[in-house]
């Protein structure tokens, strides 16, 4: 009995393989194939294996509070903003109404959502959108100052560099494109009152 072995070859119409990428996806082409095998189930479990851990009781809790308090303290600020009447929304009109979102949510969360297995354990991942939120407020603060050219940039380059884990020539290159676009838009074109520095 003979036994052929066959050698893989590339197909003629350029199509992929692992040995001979073509481009930016080749590399990522073998896990590609492997994903296209599974069954739905297969993949399912896998996702469940994959996944980070759950969040306690005590997470879901805390991060319920949270919500509480943050648009708690909206409320109080929207209500010294000036509500007004519908006819004659004053500037706190809006944010009192999605306050009041958050409150009740925040509330539902507490109650009904304690057991709530979707919910992922806090892990050093979760300080990403803490730092995302804290350097917008910088953003804002600096900007009545110093204009939004330079927070913008400095925004941009921690959250695609830092929090984004992108390279610094597309670091640098998209921040830059943004704030010239941003620059462009408000300043030039609308001519808004934003503060800039030039």
């Amino acid at each position: 009995m003979i036994q052929v072995t066959a050698t893989p070859a590339v197909p003629a119409g350029g199509g992929r393989h692992p040995a001979a990428p073509s481009g930016g996806d080749a590399p990522d082409t073998p896990a590609d194939d492997r994903l296209e095998d599974l069954t739905p189930e297969q993949l399912a479990a896998q996702w469940e294996d994959e996944k980070p851990p759950a969040a306690g009781a005590l997470a879901n809790a805390a991060s319920s509070l949270v919500v509480v308090g943050v648009g708690t303290g909206a409320l109080v600020l929207s209500v010294v903003m000036g509500l007004g009447t519908p006819a004659a929304p004053q500037p706190g009109l809006w944010p009192f109404m999605i306050s009041c979102v958050m409150v009740v949510l925040g509330l539902f969360q507490l109650i009904i959502g304690r057991h709530n297995r979707d919910a992922e354990k806090f892990t050093r991942m979760s300080l990403a959108p803490l730092t995302g939120l804290v350097t917008l407020a910088a953003m804002v603060a600096l900007m009545p100052v110093i204009g939004f050219e330079l927070p913008a940039l400095v925004l941009c380059v921690i959250w695609m560099r830092f929090l984004g884990g992108e390279t610094w020539r597309s670091t640098v290159l998209v921040s830059a494109i943004v704030v010239a676009a941003f620059y462009a838009i408000f300043v030039l074109a609308l001519n808004t009152s934003i503060p800039h520095l030039f």
